[in-house]
């Protein structure tokens, strides 16, 4: 019986790639799926490409590929990878550069049709609002200060690509999970309508999107368990899995790896970032994971079964972003005894010195590290007076770089004239720009004409 093995790349831009040397090396993988982006990872792009047109791709494609493709090309692993960012054409470029200098030959192909930026008024033309996902906000609020829009597509172009012999496939926005589904697409000519098969395909792709969290990293569990009993975490192992034509799954990992596959770590990444178990959104299929069936093998196997699916959604997700104006940001700490009091008299201070000098902002944002950083208004007050060190950070949110540049310069004075015990002052930090997101809806059949599969051979 047929199966496929697909293993876990990246899970963020600048995640780890070693424990995908180990899939390769000792997990019989055929396929890895990379998943460099995320809506934060887009806005990072945009600054590069702002610097430089050329770039606008993730910097770790070509040291990573650079580093695994010896292991890779002997064994016949091919990679998906959405490294691409916006620009896969120029990820493209600079990776079959890097591929002829060391005399490498490879198949490379790029997906594009994905930015759709010069394309929102004859969007909104045709009839799409792309209003705010959330809000119900009009774009005409930001439509002039947007700077990249790209629509999450789905596997099949990423299909397209291995029909034609591609090795690696370079994306730019697709949904995480399609890097995973399009070679068990390809492999098993699923239709694209066996809602089914596909539904038990994203399962496998949600499984594995985020690297070592699949396999025992980031096991948010205290029980008996928990994550202080997950072996090896320093050595872990990216999970793979094993698929048969009807989509039944094995989740395991490469041996000899650290990191644990079980049905607790199993379950919890497929509960991640889920809002609806019962209605899973990708551009390929609706997945009910309510019919799912996780069976524990032991050895760091766990059987997936049971995904049900229903017809893929007739609109696809935008993510744009848009100019959202400079943060400026300061950062001081103060000790034991009373480290809290301390901060908060400094952030008064700091707030008087605005108001005197007129200093207007759109936002104020106070946080005190060591405190209520991580949590929030959950944080529990009742040793408050007993804190060893306490850090106040402040960042301000203004539409002029100037009124930015000017907030940090509020603070070194306080180091001799302030509170007592002042010290880790951060120093001038330069004001940062801030691009804002805007989530929407876009009907597909305005965008997949768009979508271009292209295939370069490097010389060998």
């Amino acid at each position: 019986m047929k199966t496929v093995r697909v293993g876990a790349g990246l899970g963020f831009y600048g995640d780890s790639w070693k424990p995908v040397a180990a899939s390769i090396a000792r997990g019989g993988v055929q396929y890895i799926g990379s998943d460099h982006l995320a809506e934060l990872t887009l806005a990072i792009l945009q600054k590069d490409r702002m610097k430089d047109p050329a770039a606008g791709y993730t910097r770790d494609l070509v040291p990573m590929l650079t580093t695994l493709w010896p292991l890779a090309q002997p064994r016949g692993v091919k990679f998906l990878l959405n490294a691409g960012g916006l620009n896969p054409e120029g990820a493209r470029e600079t990776l079959v550069a890097e591929f002829a200098k060391r005399g490498w030959k490879a198949k490379i192909a790029t997906v594009t049709g994905d930015a759709v930026l010069d394309r929102i008024d004859a969007l909104r033309a045709a009839g799409e609002p792309l209003d705010h996902l959330d809000t119900g906000a009009a774009i005409d609020t930001v439509r002039a200060r947007l700077l990249f829009a790209n629509a999450y597509l789905g596997a099949q172009p990423l299909v397209r690509a291995l029909k034609a012999g591609a090795d690696i496939v370079l994306t730019g926005r697709v949904a995480d999970a399609a890097l995973f589904l399009a070679p068990l697409v390809h492999e098993f000519d699923w239709a694209m309508d066996d809602w089914d098969r596909l539904a038990q395909g994203l399962t496998v792709g949600h499984l594995l999107e985020c690297s070592g969290q699949g396999s025992g990293g980031n096991f948010n569990s205290y029980l008996e368990n928990g994550w202080e009993l997950v072996p090896d975490l320093g050595h872990i192992g990216y999970p793979i899995a094993e698929v048969s034509a009807d989509g039944t799954a094995i989740i395991t990992k490469a041996p000899g790896t650290g990191g644990r596959v079980d049905f607790d770590t199993v379950r919890q990444q497929l509960l991640y970032e889920v809002h609806n178990p019962h209605a899973y959104f990708s551009p390929d299929v609706v997945l009910d994971m309510g019919t799912l069936k996780l069976e524990d093998l032991g050895g760091d196997r766990v059987k997936v079964s049971g995904a049900t699916g229903r017809p893929r959604p007739e609109k696809l997700k935008i993510v744009a972003g848009f100019d959202d104006g400079w943060a400026g940001t300061a950062t001081i700490g103060y000790s034991w005894p009373g480290a809290m009091k301390k901060a908060r008299a400094t952030e008064a201070i700091v707030r008087q010195q605005l108001a005197e000098l007129k200093l207007q902002y759109d936002e104020i944002h106070t946080e005190f590290l060591g405190y209520d950083s991580l949590l929030g208004a959950l944080a529990d007050d009742s040793r408050i007076e007993e804190l060893n060190e306490v850090y106040l950070k402040m960042s301000v949110r203004a539409k002029d770089r100037r009124l930015a540049e000017a907030f940090p310069r509020q603070f070194p004075w306080l180091a001799l004239s302030g509170p007592p015990t002042a010290s880790g002052f951060s120093g001038i930090e330069p004001a940062r720009q801030l691009l804002g997101l805007w989530p929407t809806l876009v009907r597909r059949d305005l965008v997949e004409p768009e979508i271009k599969v292209s295939l370069q051979e490097t010389a060998a």
